[in-house]
């Protein structure tokens, strides 16, 4: 059996690739198809928290004619931060990777967006954002990601027009359809969760069954036990904040959006975004997760507003659509 190389969307600059995936130990399970029903559906879960990866192991990036060589970290992730030349391109940029076994090559095929300066990133976190999770229910969460599948799983209403509308906010729109000109020219998209990347595939199976912008996704390292399988998506949010300020510093000429919601930390860390750029940011959304608003978000969110950033704390996305036109920003 083979070594698997699993891909995940990268990003650039005008100055810098970064494009990243994992090395993973040969399997005779077959990859999580996200169909089985029930208990099936339960073990592919658990399955993808008991992979194990293999550290140390050679990894090539094929771009521009050349080979560019780079191992593995202890845990099986690899990450290439290359220098790139002004390209001509914009949109999403096709790249591939490759792995040597048994003197076989294993090439996989992936992407990266190059954003225009001067557009519109948008941050998105996932569960309860636009995933419905119940993250205030420990229990139930738990219950949910084991027995319901991705063709079970639910969506908030109006989540996806107003995510298409912001990804396609100030493109060049065909006059007939009114659609953007050049789909793979839309505002970069980036999703930031606490979940592992033992979910990447799950996530993005989900917003393409709903059709939510194709996006970049940062998640958290990768997890190899049961046991971290029951608190996953839980624990310290340094990482989604070290991922939201990473990307604002890698995008410093984008105006950003950040989307979130009140069952956990989003409102405070995007406080500090904010403050930290008080010029990049503008708009906050958070979602209400529960029956009434919470007196803290609503200061925090007061507070925000005092730098000039937008904001709107919305129980349906249906306000938060009104609100987006409202401002100009869709």
């Amino acid at each position: 059996m083979k070594p698997i190389l699993k891909l995940y969307r990268g990003y650039a600059n005008d100055q810098e690739l970064v494009v990243m995936g994992h090395v993973f130990k040969p399997t005779s399970k077959q990859e999580y198809d996200f169909q089985k029903k029930n208990f099936k559906n339960a073990t592919s879960i658990i399955g993808m928290f008991r992979i194990r990866t293999i550290g140390n192991f050679d990894v090539y990036l094929n771009i521009d004619n050349q080979k560019i060589h780079t191992k593995t970290l202890e845990d099986g992730y690899f990450k290439f931060c290359i220098p790139l030349d002004k390209s001509s391109n914009y949109g999403w940029i096709n790249y591939s990777v490759s792995i040597y076994y048994e003197n076989e090559e294993i090439i996989a095929q992936g992407s990266y967006i190059l954003p225009h300066a001067g557009n519109l990133g948008i941050i998105s976190d996932i569960d309860d954002t636009f995933l419905i999770s119940h993250t205030r229910n420990p229990l139930k969460k738990l219950y949910i990601l084991l027995f319901k599948n991705v063709n079970d799983r639910k969506i908030f209403d109006d989540v996806v027009p107003h995510y298409q509308a912001l990804s396609s906010a100030g493109r060049p729109k065909s006059l007939q359809t009114g659609e953007v000109n050049n789909k793979e020219e839309q505002n970069a998209f980036f999703y930031v969760s606490s979940s592992e990347w033992n979910l990447y595939t799950f996530i993005v199976k989900f917003t393409e069954l709903h059709q939510l912008p194709r996006a970049v996704l940062l998640l958290k390292d990768i997890k190899d036990s049961l046991t971290d399988f029951f608190i996953t998506g839980r624990g310290g949010h340094n990482h989604k904040f070290e991922k939201i300020k990473h990307i604002l510093e890698f995008y410093p000429n984008l105006k950003y959006v950040l989307l979130g919601d009140d069952s956990q930390h989003d409102p405070f860390l995007y406080e500090n975004i904010c403050k930290i750029f008080p010029i990049t940011v503008k708009a906050v959304y958070i979602r209400q997760t529960g029956n009434s608003k919470k007196e803290k978000v609503e200061n925090t969110l007061q507070n925000i507003a005092t730098l000039n950033v937008a904001i709107c704390y919305f129980k349906n996305s249906s306000e938060a659509i009104a609100h987006s036109k409202l401002i100009g920003l869709i």
